[in-house]
């Protein structure tokens, strides 16, 4: 047994799960996330496979089992669940490749690979059935938004709300969970960005996805939202739109319900983007001073950056502009 699986038993108990059913492997750490859950590349005389490590009670890995079946059936290329032990939080998937979109992506190749983004993202928003995935409801909204008082206000900023920001801040809210509400509702991967999208490289089904566990039904330009303003790379203004656009376009031509008009659809975009970002600044936070994990912190200006850059379009916006530079202290 590596020295590593010693002193990791977690490690050792997936080892010794695989090589019940593989007889000959290696075991080589793949990638981690934001949680709890690693993934490590196995290795053996067919080629590859991955191997994940979803910790109970911190995990729980039939939600991924579900999404990644609903992925499947759609045509999509998601990793195919070979073996299972839920009780365990061990699954044995197939390997979609080595890089992600974040890995490889550029402005030689970004309309590409959007391109085959924006068609998958369709394909499965276009498979939408009410019922079966868990509602992104008012509740689940409200606890994502309320991260950011709590962790980036508080905790990063070390600031309390005034109580005229307060009253800013739960309008804010409020319209925020309103307007997300309004919208027509499909399913929704929660985290549609490059870094859980692999290269299509002609597989079956296009691009690959990563990362769906978390997959609800939901307002319908949440994912296209996630898409175009990643938390880690961003792109400029003519282009971030050219790709809604073409988001719009497609989503039209398929049956998904959009908004008829795409000035509209883009207002939404905004709306539903502010939630996300809000959302994203208090988990970036949270995982830096909860979770020791410091890198993604430095991420957090390029959601204020958003936020302010839809502000600039959407007048219901301004209200959190201006409680955003307060919080920050900058003179308006």
């Amino acid at each position: 047994m590596p020295a590593a699986e010693t002193i990791d038993p977690r490690l050792a108990a997936l080892h010794a799960w695989v090589a019940e059913r593989l007889a000959d492997f290696s075991l080589e750490p793949a990638s981690a996330d934001a949680s709890f859950r690693r993934y490590f590349r196995v290795g053996h005389a067919g080629g590859t496979l991955i191997a994940m490590d979803a910790p109970p009670p911190q995990e729980d890995c039939r939600p991924f089992v579900h999404v990644a079946g609903l992925l499947r059936e759609a045509g999509l290329n998601a990793p195919q669940v070979l073996a299972a032990d839920l009780g365990r939080g061990f699954l044995l998937l197939s390997d979609l490749g080595r890089h992600t979109y974040l890995d490889v992506i550029g402005d030689a190749n970004a309309d590409a690979l959007m391109d085959d983004a924006i068609d998958a993202l369709v394909r499965w928003q276009a498979a939408s059935r009410p019922g079966v995935l868990p509602p992104y409801d008012d509740a689940l909204l409200g606890r994502e938004l309320d991260l950011f008082p709590d962790w980036y206000v508080a905790r990063h900023l070390g600031r309390e709300f005034t109580p005229a920001q307060a009253a800013t801040w739960q309008a804010v809210r409020g319209l925020l969970i309103e307007r997300a509400l309004a919208q027509p509702r499909v399913y929704v991967h929660r985290d549609y960005m490059p870094r859980n999208l692999m290269p299509a490289d002609g597989a079956p089904g296009g691009a690959g996805i990563l990362d769906f566990q978390d997959a609800v039904y939901g307002p319908v330009s949440y994912d296209p939202t996630s898409l175009v303003r990643d938390a880690f790379v961003s792109w400029p203004r003519e282009r971030e739109q050219r790709w809604l656009a073409d988001y719009w376009q497609r989503a039209r031509a398929a049956g998904v319900p959009v908004p008829g008009r795409f000035d509209a659809f883009e207002a939404d975009c905004d709306i539903m983007g502010a939630q996300r970002h809000l959302k994203v600044l208090g988990i970036f936070a949270r995982l830096n001073y909860r979770d020791g994990k410091p890198r993604y912190l430095a991420e957090t200006p390029r959601f204020v950056a958003y936020i302010e850059a839809a502000a600039a379009r959407t007048s219901a916006l301004a209200p959190l502009a201006g409680l955003l530079a307060d919080l920050h202290g900058v003179a308006r």
